[in-house]
């Protein structure tokens, strides 16, 4: 299937998956390994999805087509985040490094994901069958 995205977005995509890998890995690692104490459990769900999308995401760098919904996943929270948590907060607080991040982060995910791949895969493909 690799064979319908160009090798460009291929590369793209890994890039994006080694950022995450990286760059997510060492902010979240880190305050996992070395947290004292018990969790608060809304932070501990959010540490331990960032743990677990940053170390997939070295599955990415192989398998860069297999392991697009986690893209897709990563996409969408942040959508999500943006929509539900930073805009009705927009008017007190105007801009936060976090707000950013997250513009940055829709933004590289929008050019990096094969849409014509997502497509004809997710959406216009027949579904698994039930039985």
């Amino acid at each position: 299937m690799s064979e319908e995205t160009s090798t460009f977005r291929l590369y793209l995509m890994r890039l994006l998956y080694l950022l995450n890998f990286v760059l997510l890995g060492l902010d979240v690692w880190p305050g996992i390994i070395n947290h004292v104490g018990a969790w608060d459990p809304v932070r501990g769900v959010a540490f331990s999805f960032w743990a677990a999308l940053s170390a997939l995401s070295g599955l990415g760098l192989r398998y860069p087509i297999k392991m697009l919904p986690l893209l897709l996943l990563q996409l969408f929270y942040k959508w999500v985040w943006l929509i539900a948590v930073a805009l009705p907060m927009w008017s007190a607080v105007r801009s936060t490094d976090l707000n950013k991040a997250m513009v940055i982060g829709v933004v590289l995910d929008l050019i990096v994901i094969p849409w014509p791949y997502v497509l004809a895969t997710f959406v216009k493909k027949p579904g698994d069958r039930w039985r």
